[in-house]
């Protein structure tokens, strides 16, 4: 008896093609985000394996959804309006530039292995899924990085690196001007203040490009790691005693982040310290809180609109865009702290 050959399916195309299964839905479906150059691929890989539409079946799968699903990772038992307000900034120009598509948002709030889910592209509710939210949540990174290695598709805003499809803001250089900016105003012994424990890279790359800043003019920061807390608002407050106790000559502070940054701020006040008189403090991020802060907060703004204009294309797969170290642009926004 004859085996019966199982009948091709679009993630055989996929593989054939060298492109993901939701690029061969797109393709296949004439979506104008896919050039010619891949539709043709795509086709002629369908025609060699014989890969015909079920388009009973594939009614729901292969029309286009016409969706995104957009992830936001939270911290365990942390209450959706504690979120970090850069991450509703970046959901907002997320779901402008989904709706300048004329595509729908689907948005799912996850924290733990009761609610994390990857499969929207490949359950046929989303065209594609962007991934965004808390760095500080290890087992939804880890999650989501199991998702990626296994074939599930998608993008992610400052993800650890690989296997994820990523994009940030250009940390580096932003560190620099945040350098620059310190050093122009007379500041000499500034230190850096961020989170001791993320795998995330953006604060990584915040640190490096600040110390390299002072670097080139002869001076040597203080790099203060902040102690876990219950946000991070709390560990800026810890980090701003414990640093001042150690090194109470510091006229300068760069924050890894605006909250972190709010934090500080805080504590500087309870200790007696003026800013920016006494010590000058730049964030990073342009939450809108930093805006209403006293002194307000000199910070470095990445361009979300841009942002979420790219990780839309990225996640779509638009031919012009990378999918892989696609970096933001920022500019310092000089308000009172520094």
């Amino acid at each position: 008896m004859t085996a019966k050959m199982l009948r091709p399916t679009s993630f055989d195309v996929a593989e054939r093609a060298g492109v993901s299964q939701s690029t061969v839905s797109r393709a296949l479906r004439g979506s104008p985000g896919v050039n010619a150059e891949t539709r043709a691929r795509v086709s002629a890989a369908a025609r060699e394996l014989g890969y015909v539409v079920d388009r009973h079946a594939s009614s729901l799968r292969l029309k286009s959804s016409e969706t995104i699903a957009l992830v936001t990772i939270c911290r365990p038992g942390e209450d959706r309006s504690a979120i970090n307000p850069f991450y509703f900034a970046l959901l907002g120009s997320i779901a402008e530039a989904t709706s300048a598509r004329r595509f729908n948002l689907l948005v799912s709030f996850q924290e733990s292995p009761a609610n994390f889910r990857a499969d929207f592209v490949a359950s046929g509710l989303a065209d594609a899924m962007i991934v965004i939210g808390t760095t500080s949540n290890d087992a939804a990174w880890d999650y989501f990085g199991a998702a990626q290695a296994s074939g599930l598709d998608f993008v992610c805003w400052g993800s650890p690196g690989d296997p994820f499809h990523w994009m940030r803001s250009d940390n580096d250089a932003g560190g620099r001007l945040a350098a620059e900016h310190l050093i122009a105003t007379g500041r000499r012994r500034a230190a850096f203040i961020g989170p001791a424990d993320s795998a995330q890279r953006q604060f990584d790359e915040r640190r490096e490009g600040f110390s390299a800043a002072l670097a080139a003019h002869a001076i040597d920061p203080v790099v203060w790691a902040a102690a876990p807390a219950a946000d991070r608002h709390a560990q800026g407050v810890a980090a701003a005693h414990a640093l001042l106790a150690a090194h109470p000559d510091t006229d300068a502070i760069f924050a890894a982040s605006d909250m972190l940054a709010l934090g500080v701020l805080q504590g500087l006040k309870e200790i007696g310290r003026r800013v920016p008189e006494d010590v000058a403090l730049i964030g990073f991020d342009g939450i809108r809180a930093g805006t209403l802060a006293d002194p307000a907060l000199t910070t470095l703004e990445p361009d979300l609109e841009a942002a979420g204009e790219a990780l839309v294309a990225m996640a779509l797969e638009d031919d012009e865009h990378v999918r892989d170290g696609t970096r933001v642009p920022v500019r310092l926004a000089v308000r009172g702290s520094a």
